[in-house]
């Protein structure tokens, strides 16, 4: 058969199989990713990376990616850093890609949506190279909140003060969170069940060793507080897991914000401050053959979508339905979902109102139980599905996040391992 016969074939028999079949198919120019890794999340101004700046923390985790991953550092021409909290992150974007070792060839870039700039940053790149601008590229998510606290929104005109919706967006992330509890009749009950159900899957998932295939070390220096003692340590794990956590024992928390109704949302309930990185190293599949290049999952997509900044929190109730139409694909086609935990409130109304079986959603346990480092997160969580779709020998993941400034994004990747 002729090559031009062998390419007719091979479109005949894509029309002719399932969405989900189409997704699992192999192409020259699909967008692969060939590695990818992730610092620890320890908890930030008390973690093992409190005294580690971000410039420090990509530094740390880029060495690594260059070392491991193989891939010749002339060849990546751009590095694109999802982060959201960091003052002159452009600058310490690029200045941290030079000192990681790679050259003045590559350039860099910032991505900032908020809770979704990781997820925003493997698009950015995804797409460069979809369009042929750059062949090889790595997307990093990084944040420390331990250096750059979250100060919340900064004051804003009077036209958007006065603006019945624009205005929403000065509303404070716990009253938002206290919003889509009232709005959509979600119960402090519910709220704790949710989140003892995300320590216990974390601590499983530590105790059973499913996060050391994810997790890279990060050499640091840290700050005794009490002595002022510097010295040199090596962060190897998550350490924000909480043993023993239960519902009931949850429920005894104080509300975080009593001046809000219905008060249901906590500090046990609620996703943590937290520091941390992720990256992937991507670029077509021909070009991964070319190179010899480990082929580790596909990039297929991500979407975006708006809604009211005021009960932002369910913003992936919107964005996953909206990249599953455009894929033709069902829920029973995603092997896991992987749902950012910013709030209970928001992970018990996505769940419902999508309707997911429980079992497949942040199956190692989500940002209540081990942190959520903002920039990061969209990244970490990329990481944490692939290596779970590899434990279970599934294929297909969705992740998804709510934006604190109303938005939902959602991507699809598949394992292939």
């Amino acid at each position: 058969m002729s090559s031009a016969q062998e390419r007719l074939s091979a479109v005949a028999n894509q029309l002719s199989a399932s969405p989900r079949q189409q997704l699992l198919a192999k192409n020259p120019d699909d967008v692969v990713i060939t590695y990818l890794a992730r610092t620890p999340l320890t908890k930030a101004r008390k973690g093992g990376l409190k005294d580690t700046t971000l410039d420090d923390l990509l530094i740390s985790l880029l060495s690594t990616v260059r070392e491991k991953s193989q891939i010749d550092p002339n060849l990546v021409e751009d590095v694109c850093v999802g982060n959201v909290l960091a003052p002159g992150a452009a600058y310490v974007a690029r200045s941290a890609v030079l000192a990681a070792g790679f050259p003045a060839t590559a350039a860099a870039s910032i991505a900032n949506r908020f809770c979704s700039s990781g997820l925003l940053a493997i698009q950015n790149i995804a797409n460069q190279i979809m369009a042929g601008s750059i062949d090889v590229g790595i997307a990093v998510g990084a944040e420390s909140m331990s250096t750059n606290a979250d100060g919340g929104a900064p004051e804003m005109s009077q036209r958007i003060t006065s603006h019945p919706l624009a205005s929403q967006n000065s509303q404070p992330m716990g009253q938002t969170s206290e919003n889509v509890a009232a709005q959509f009749n979600i119960s402090r009950e519910q709220h704790d069940r949710f989140a003892a159900a995300s320590y216990q899957k974390a601590e499983r998932a530590q105790k059973a060793g499913w996060f050391n295939e994810e997790i890279v070390p990060v050499k640091t220096h840290i700050k005794d507080p009490k002595t002022g003692e510097v010295k040199e340590i090596v962060v190897d794990g998550d350490d924000g897991i909480r043993y023993g956590t239960t519902a009931e024992g949850l429920g005894k928390i104080r509300a975080a914000f009593p001046q809000w109704q219905p008060s249901a949302t906590t500090g046990g309930n609620a996703s943590q401050i937290t520091d941390g990185a992720a990256a992937l190293v991507l670029m077509k599949r021909s070009k991964a053959l070319e190179l010899g290049q480990p082929i580790v999952a596909k990039f297929c997509g991500a979407t975006v979508a708006g809604l009211e900044p005021r009960i932002m929190g369910i913003g992936p109730s919107i964005a996953i339905p909206k990249i599953l139409n455009k894929f033709r694909l069902s829920k029973e086609d995603v092997d896991i979902f992987e749902i950012n935990e910013a709030f209970a409130s928001m992970g018990v109304y996505c769940v419902g109102k999508l309707g997911l079986d429980e079992a497949k959603v942040n199956p190692r346990g989500g940002a209540i139980a081990f942190g959520h480092p903002l920039g990061a997160t969209g990244a970490r969580q990329v990481v944490t599905a692939l290596a779970e779709l590899r434990r279970q020998d599934k294929r297909v993941a969705v992740t998804s996040m709510c934006v604190g400034t109303g938005m939902g994004m959602a991507g699809i990747f598949v394992s292939e391992h």
